[in-house]
């Protein structure tokens, strides 16, 4: 239902530093400046479903992202909605249903934490040992892959 070409394009979700997420996304082919965006979502189904408090704006003031605090999902699963009208008539509904590996949402990790460094001159070698970065949804230590650079100054 609703206006060809006004639903949205291009959706996509960032969660960096572990709780916050900014979604955002293109106005539709169609959709004129005065086509306004609204985005619900629902974490998991045993959620109730919210609308975005903090709505991010083009320049003609149509809501093109959302920003997210606090944000947890725990179960891999996120479901969203991007509905909204023009001139008073509905625009095209998008509905996603999100696991949290796919291409919907991604997620910029922080650093590996409490690194710590042991090097001993007569041997020639140095020791390595971190924790994980903390993230919003990834519980299991073999997820993770890690890469050295080492620097002779």
């Amino acid at each position: 239902a609703g206006m060809n070409g006004t639903a949205i394009e291009n959706f996509v979700c960032v969660i960096f530093n572990v709780s916050f997420m900014n979604c955002t996304w293109h106005a539709g082919r169609t959709a004129t400046e005065d086509t306004q965006y609204f985005l619900y979502w629902r974490p998991s189904k045993k959620e109730d479903i919210t609308e975005c408090q903090h709505y991010i704006k083009d320049n003609c003031g149509r809501h093109t992202g959302c920003q997210f605090q606090n944000v947890t999902i725990e179960n891999k699963n996120a479901y969203f909605l991007v509905n909204g009208s023009r001139n008073g008539q509905n625009i095209q509904e998008l509905f996603l249903t999100n696991n949290i590996s796919d291409y919907i949402i991604v997620e910029k990790l922080t650093p590996p934490l409490n690194i710590t460094v042991n090097c001993t001159e007569a041997s020639h070698r140095c020791s390595i040992w971190w924790q994980p970065p903390h993230t919003s949804h990834v519980k299991k230590r073999s997820c993770f892959k890690y890469e050295i650079v080492i620097e002779n100054k």
